[in-house]
C-alpha cells in the first residue's frame, strides 16, 4: 500500500507556510510516518543556489522541488513543500507530476504581511525598493481550486489551519482517521442533539 504523498504550500512570503509545516510534521511523524519537509529559502541556499527571481527562475525552482517530492512520495515519504510558488501553471504541471498532492492555500492579505513584517520587507517593495518581490512588483497567482485554504490573518490559529490540513488527509484517504471514543461499557454516547452540537463546533473551528 502506497503511504507517500505531497501536501504543497503555496503563499505570499510570510503567509505562514513554514510555521503550519512545522506543526504538521511533528503531527505526521507522530502517526509514524516519514516525512520530509522542503523549505523554500532553504532549497535555494542548496538545490536552487545560483537561481534568480525571474519567471524562468522561478519555474525552474519549483520544478526542482515537484521532482524531488515526487521521487519521496513514490518511496512512501510524506514530502511537504513549503514554497511561494507564484505562478499557478507550474504549481499544475507538479500537481499531475507527483499524483499523490494536496495544494494548501495560505490565504493572507498584503497589508497584514506588511504590518507584521519585523524585517519592513513589504514596506520597501511597496516604497519601490526592492525589485521582483512576489504580490507587490512581481504576480501571485493563487490557486482556483486548493484543496485547503488556511487563514493566517488572525482568523484561525496555526494549530487550527494544521487540523483542517489533516482533516482533508483523513478525508482524501491518505491518513486513517484516528479511534478517539472509547468502547465497551466506559464508551461515550452523545445523543443526537449533543452530536450535532459538537459537529457544529468543530465546523466552526474549520475541523470539517
Amino acid at each position: 500500500m502506497t503511504t507517500g504523498f505531497t501536501i504543497w504550500f503555496t503563499g505570499l512570503s510570510g503567509s505562514g507556510k513554514s510555521t503550519i509545516s512545522a506543526i504538521l510534521t511533528q503531527e505526521l511523524r507522530d502517526r509514524g510516518l516519514k516525512v520530509e519537509v522542503l523549505d523554500g529559502d532553504v532549497v535555494r541556499t542548496h538545490l536552487s543556489k545560483g537561481l534568480g527571481f525571474s519567471k524562468e527562475d522561478r519555474d525552474t525552482n519549483i520544478r526542482r522541488i515537484g521532482w524531488v517530492c515526487e521521487v519521496l512520495t513514490r518511496n512512501d515519504v510524506v514530502s511537504i513543500a513549503a514554497a511561494i510558488s507564484p505562478y499557478r501553471a507550474v504549481r499544475e504541471e507538479v500537481r499531475e507530476q507527483i499524483g499523490r498532492f494536496v495544494e494548501v492555500y495560505m490565504d493572507c492579505s498584503i497589508e497584514t504581511l506588511a504590518e507584521r513584517d519585523v524585517k519592513g520587507l513589504y514596506r520597501k517593495a511597496l516604497n519601490g525598493e526592492i525589485g521582483n518581490f512576489t504580490g507587490v512588483s512581481d504576480p501571485y497567482e493563487p490557486p482556483r481550486h486548493p484543496e485547503v485554504v488556511c487563514y493566517s490573518d488572525g482568523r484561525e490559529t496555526p494549530e487550527q489551519s494544521a487540523a483542517k490540513v489533516i482533516a482533508k488527509l483523513e478525508q482524501l484517504g491518505y491518513l486513517e482517521r484516528p479511534v478517539l471514543m472509547p468502547v465497551g461499557d466506559d464508551a461515550l454516547v452523545y445523543t443526537e442533539d449533543e452530536e450535532e452540537e459538537v459537529t457544529a463546533r468543530l465546523r466552526d473551528l474549520g475541523y470539517l
